[in-house]
């Protein structure tokens, strides 16, 4: 049967793309994953996708894309939606225009990351909070911060993975893998970062390498505490599910905040205010879809 204003939602990561159809308040009526390979065999996937979801159901009133980058999320830039210094093979300058705009209808786009913040402020470990950072911590390291639902940014999206953390190279001798900055928070304590340091993931190893790789993210913690004071701290990603990490990580930022931030939100050992996601893989798609509604009201 068909129903009315459907919501076409993207969410689109470095290995995977998670494609959607739903009503407006957030029923999924069709879904698929598949591979993230090259535009070339990626947007037309994702379009045959899209209209035979939209034969069956109805037709698409409006997108909502979250999607890795960098990706230009400026919609007054005459490149909004367009991938930008990607390293990912084939996928600078490919644009989510150029496979969505057939269909019609208005479309926001905006960073994975961002499109999981809203989507655990919207329904997960962010709600009955105004201000949200939201971090992973997988195969790379970025941030969202939303306030009351929508992204912030500034002259495109935040870039939270590459703060430049203190590092001890006798405690830790590693250079770091970013091939920009070296070490880096991505360069030292992403997941590929920590397979290359120790030859493993981090769920395989002990308290000394999981303390190292908490103060890095403590450091970000903190510092996302002082640049944006958000009333409560999100951590996802791969990295996060190893045993004891978001343990050290609340010890390690209070240790790093010294009291000086005092807040009700900020309660005794920061278990309610560093928090683990509620919507587990969900996040995303779910923020992909209030994209999409977002993208419909304000047509």
């Amino acid at each position: 049967m068909s129903k009315q204003g459907l919501i076409g939602a993207v969410e689109a990561g470095g290995t995977k793309f998670v494609l959607a159809l739903a009503t407006q308040d957030g029923e999924i009526l069709a879904r698929t994953r598949m591979p993230t390979q090259t535009p070339v065999e990626t947007w037309p996937a994702m379009q045959a996708f899209f209209e035979q979801a939209a034969a069956e159901h109805g037709p698409i009133a409006a997108f909502g894309v979250a999607s890795f980058g960098p990706i230009d999320i400026d919609p007054a830039s005459a490149a909004y939606g367009t991938f930008t210094t990607t390293p990912k093979p084939g996928w600078s300058g490919a644009r989510f225009h150029d496979v969505l705009a057939g269909f019609d209808a208005p479309i926001k786009v905006d960073t994975d990351v961002n499109g999981a913040a809203i989507g655990e402020w919207m329904a997960g470990a962010g709600q009955g909070c105004r201000t949200v950072a939201y971090t992973t911590i997988g195969t790379g390291i970025g941030t969202g911060v939303v306030r009351d639902g929508r992204s912030l940014m500034g002259i495109s999206h935040f870039e939270s993975g590459h703060i430049m953390p203190p590092r001890d190279a006798a405690r830790d001798p590693f250079a770091g893998i970013c091939p920009y900055h070296g070490d880096c928070l991505e360069g030292l304590a992403c997941g590929p970062a920590i397979e290359r340091r120790w030859g493993t993931s981090l769920d395989k190893l002990g308290p000394t390498e999981t303390g190292i790789v908490a103060d890095y993210i403590a450091h970000l913690a903190s510092t996302l505490v002082l640049l944006h004071m958000p009333d409560r701290l999100i951590f996802g990603g791969g990295v996060m599910k190893a045993p004891g990490l978001v343990e050290m990580v609340r010890k390690a930022t209070a240790a790093k905040l010294n009291g000086y931030v005092q807040h009700p939100r900020l309660d005794e050992g920061l278990e309610g205010y560093i928090v683990t996601p509620g919507l587990g893989d969900d996040a995303g798609i779910t923020g992909a879809i209030e994209l999409g509604r977002q993208a419909l009201a304000a047509r």
